[in-house]
């Protein structure tokens, strides 16, 4: 197994995730979002680019739920944020969620092309590191970084991740992922993750929740997937 990594959602190439086994990762919030929202028995999360086809989607129908962010503030007239502490079981329960965020619905959709394409997260990373062996097929993980730039964040999520898989198997390292390994290895209790823009940005805001939240190690035992427009959980790991 090949493991590579792409720092942002405005670095990604079709040639090299195409037929790849692709992880996204928008730690700070979106991807988290998912895997909490999905663990809280949504349905599905359709990620889309624009806040226009948000809504054209949902439609004020009831099965809907409107969530995402702009600036890493909720959108005017959608149900929730980007916060996954909003994403209850008695909000999201077989509800359809559609989501829009600045980097991770951009990091998915850019990702089209890829044999699989997983949701990951610090919240999920084991079961994440457990289903790409189980896929057996070259990797890469796909930082949704922020508007376009490298997050620190994201990278360090990714160190994690190749971390259990070196715990598990044999993996060959392009140079990238080598460096976010290391970087991970310096410091596995997370703290240089509170160096990251973002994370400073989400303080700003005083989202302590979500930032405590958000860095919290397997918390959650599923992997998320997105086939064809939708995230559903195609293929529980529950085992």
């Amino acid at each position: 197994m090949k493991i590579d990594l792409i720092i942002s959602a405005d670095d990604i190439k079709k040639e090299k995730v195409i037929d790849k086994s692709v992880v996204v990762i928008d730690m700070l919030r979106a991807t988290s979002v998912i895997v909490t929202a999905m663990n809280n028995g949504c349905n599905e999360v359709i990620p889309v680019i624009t806040i226009e086809e948000a809504l054209a989607i949902a439609n004020n129908e009831d099965k809907y739920i409107l969530g995402g962010e702009r600036k890493a503030l909720k959108i005017d007239g959608f149900h929730c944020s980007n916060s996954p502490l909003e994403y209850t079981p008695e909000v999201v329960l077989e509800k359809s969620l559609v989501m829009t965020t600045s980097n991770g619905t951009r990091a998915i959709k850019g990702s089209e092309g890829a044999r699989n394409i997983i949701i990951g997260a610090l919240i999920n990373a084991k079961a994440v590191a457990k289903k790409l062996i189980k896929l057996n097929n070259d990797v890469v993980i796909v930082n949704a970084g922020t508007y376009g730039e490298f997050s620190i964040d994201d990278f360090i999520c990714s160190g994690y991740i190749i971390d259990c898989l070196l715990k598990k198997q044999k993996v060959e390292l392009s140079d990238i992922a080598k460096t976010a390994h290391y970087i991970y290895t310096q410091g596995p209790d997370l703290k240089f993750i509170e160096s990251a823009s973002h994370f400073k940005r989400i303080e700003e805001l005083n989202l302590y929740d979500d930032l405590k939240y958000c860095c919290k190690k397997d918390i959650i035992n599923i992997v998320p997937e997105y086939k064809e427009g939708t995230i559903r959980l195609f293929n529980n790991l529950s085992e």
